[in-house]
């Protein structure tokens, strides 16, 4: 097996990959046993890569309790469990996302962390897009600036299942995002997620099949699902989507492992038989 080089020429056979769903709570103990036994239903289940939810290891009953666990990059108990799990099951794994303490300020950042099968950090992305908004008629309001400084880097990384572009949460909704992944040689994305109820039922596979369909890639959406601490509901329904817009596996609630395959060879035929990303005009 060839690990994609720059983007180009990818020959990575078929591989299994899974998106998790949980719903976290604010035990940090009981949150990364729970997490503990569903990557390891994903490697009995032969999946090369896992995706774990959006915060998937502590919900606060405040945004900013996160601020207590966050952790500095390559230390801490988060990043300890996901490299140890990672070796343990020599499976590559996303992790979702987690707080990382920032330089600059008090604040932290939301960071998708990758590591490989021995267990080695190889990428850490940073959200770029902070969820502040009002959701209309549901009086719900967010805001994830009061807790959180945005990443300002896009990221993409080899893994076994192929060039994985990062992604988290809210970023979805901007196209402009996956189009510089798929610049950077992105096959695949990764969607950590805590959709709310109210815009997961309205949009959250339209933007997730809008995002492979207009890339020609893979999506692996792991989602937060049902009540939380905080008292906010989340939408659930983790799933994945093949380049032509398929939802090929899905799980609508409850905790659990949605594994597909990933086969880059229709993402590469798809690419050459109908061209749209070589149209691009802007």
């Amino acid at each position: 097996m060839r690990l994609q080089e720059n983007g180009k020429d990818s020959r990575v056979a078929k591989q299994r990959v899974a998106a998790i769903q949980m719903s976290s709570g604010d035990s940090l103990d009981a949150n990364l046993r729970q997490a503990a036994r569903l990557l390891l239903e994903a490697r009995s289940r032969d999946c090369v890569l896992a995706v774990l939810p959006e915060n998937f290891a502590y919900v606060g009953k405040r945004d900013t309790d996160k601020l207590a666990i966050a952790e500095s990059v390559g230390k801490g108990r988060v990043q300890e469990f996901l490299a140890r799990t990672a070796a343990r099951h020599a499976m590559w794994i996303v992790g979702g996302s987690l707080p990382l303490k920032t330089p600059e300020t008090e604040l932290c950042y939301g960071a998708s962390c990758v590591f490989d099968a021995d267990g080695r950090a190889v990428a850490c992305y940073r959200k770029m897009h902070l969820f502040d908004v009002d959701l209309p008629d549901r009086h719900e309001s967010y805001r994830e600036s009061a807790s959180m400084d945005p990443g300002d880097q896009p990221k993409t990384v080899d893994t076994a299942a192929g060039r994985l572009g990062l992604s988290i949460c809210y970023d979805l909704r901007f196209p402009e995002l996956y189009r510089r992944l798929v610049d950077e040689g992105a096959q695949l994305f990764s969607v950590p997620s805590a959709f709310t109820f109210a815009t997961g039922t309205a949009h959250w596979h339209t933007l997730l099949r809008a995002r492979a369909i207009e890339n020609l890639a893979y999506v692996i959406a792991a989602g937060q699902h049902g009540t939380h601490p905080n008292g906010r509901t989340t939408f659930g329904h983790s799933l994945i989507v093949d380049p032509w817009g398929q939802v090929v596996a899905e799980q609508g609630s409850g905790d659990g492992v949605v594994v597909a395959e990933i086969d880059l060879s229709l993402s590469r035929r798809l690419r050459e038989e109908f061209p749209v990303l070589r149209h691009r005009r802007l």
